[in-house]
C-alpha cells in the first residue's frame, strides 16, 4: 500500500492529528510515523486521487490541525511514498535538512502575492509617462489615424511600454514588501501576472506585512494586486526536493504556485 504525505514536524510535536481523517473515500485514517527526532504526519494513499475540493480541503485540514501547535513542514497536494519504510528512510537520510527547515520556519507563515495590469489605467500611465507614445499618437490622429505602417509601429511601441511598466512595477512590488518579510521564493512565471511572488513572514508580523500590501496596492490604481494567506510555508521547505519520497499525483498543488 502507497503511502499519502502530508507533512513533516518534529517527534516531540504536542498536537500530532493521529486518528483523524485524511485524503480519499472514506477518508484513510492519519498516522504518524517517527523517526529519531523526526515525525511523518501519513495515510494511506487511496487509488484513483484526484485534486478535487473535497481532497485538497482534506490535505490542508490535516496540516491546519497538526501546525495548530508547532511547525509543520508541508508537503505539496499529491505527495505519495511507495510505503511507510521509504518516509522513515528518508527521515533518517534528510534529518539534518528538515530539523534546520523545522527551525527556520517556526512561528512563520507563507503570503503568496499576485499582481496584474488594469489593462486599461495601465495604458493611460504608460502613455503620461512617455512623451514619445503622445507625439505618435498625436501625429496618426492628425493624419487621420495614420497609414498601417504607422499605426503598427505605435501598437508596437504601446506593447514595449507595457511590458517595461510590469518589469518595473514587478521590481517595485518585491521592493516594497521584502523588507516586511523574512524570505522570498518566485513562484513559476505566467502571462496572467507580472508577479507571482511568496513571502515568508513572521507571524507576530503578518498586520504589518498585510498593511504594506494595501499601502502598495493603493499607491499604484494601475495594478490588481492580491494576497493570499497565511499560508503553510509550501514554498520554503526547501532547497532540495520538497516532497519525502515517491511520486506526486492529481497533478494540483495547495500551495502558491
Amino acid at each position: 500500500m502507497s503511502t499519502y504525505v502530508y507533512g513533516i514536524t518534529a517527534a516531540t510535536h504536542s498536537s500530532l492529528p493521529e486518528g483523524m481523517g485524511g485524503v480519499g473515500d472514506p477518508p484513510r485514517k492519519v498516522r504518524i510515523l517517527k523517526e529519531g527526532g523526526l515525525a511523518a504526519v501519513v495515510s494511506d494513499a487511496p487509488e484513483g486521487l484526484r485534486a478535487k475540493r473535497r481532497e485538497l480541503l482534506a490535505h490542508q485540514t490535516v496540516l491546519a490541525e497538526t501546525g495548530a501547535a508547532g511547525c509543520v513542514l508541508p508537503m505539496r497536494f499529491g505527495s505519495v511514498a511507495p510505503d511507510d519504510d521509504s518516509v522513515t528512510r528518508v527521515l533518517a537520510e534528510r534529518a539534518g535538512h528538515y530539523e534546520e527547515r523545522l527551525r527556520e520556519l517556526d512561528g512563520k507563515v507563507e503570503y503568496n502575492i499576485k499582481a496584474t495590469h488594469d489593462e486599461e489605467a495601465v495604458l493611460h500611465r504608460v502613455m503620461a509617462e512617455n512623451p514619445e507614445l503622445r507625439a505618435q499618437a498625436e501625429s496618426n490622429r492628425k493624419a487621420g489615424g495614420g497609414s498601417y505602417e504607422q499605426r503598427l509601429q505605435f501598437g508596437e511601441m504601446v506593447a514595449a511600454a507595457v511590458r517595461a511598466r510590469e518589469v518595473q512595477d514587478a521590481a517595485e512590488l518585491l521592493q516594497a514588501l521584502e523588507t516586511e518579510a523574512a524570505a522570498v521564493s518566485a513562484g513559476p512565471e505566467s502571462t496572467g501576472w507580472l508577479a507571482n511572488l511568496s513571502f515568508l513572514v513572521d507571524q507576530d508580523s503578518a498586520e504589518t506585512f498585510l498593511a504594506a500590501v494595501q499601502q502598495f496596492r493603493e499607491s499604484r490604481p494601475h495594478l490588481e494586486v492580491r494576497a493570499h494567506g497565511p499560508l503553510p510555508p509550501y514554498s520554503f521547505v526547501e532547497p532540495g526536493p520538497s516532497e519525502p519520497a515517491g511520486t506526486t499525483v492529481g497533478g494540483a498543488e495547495t500551495g502558491s504556485g
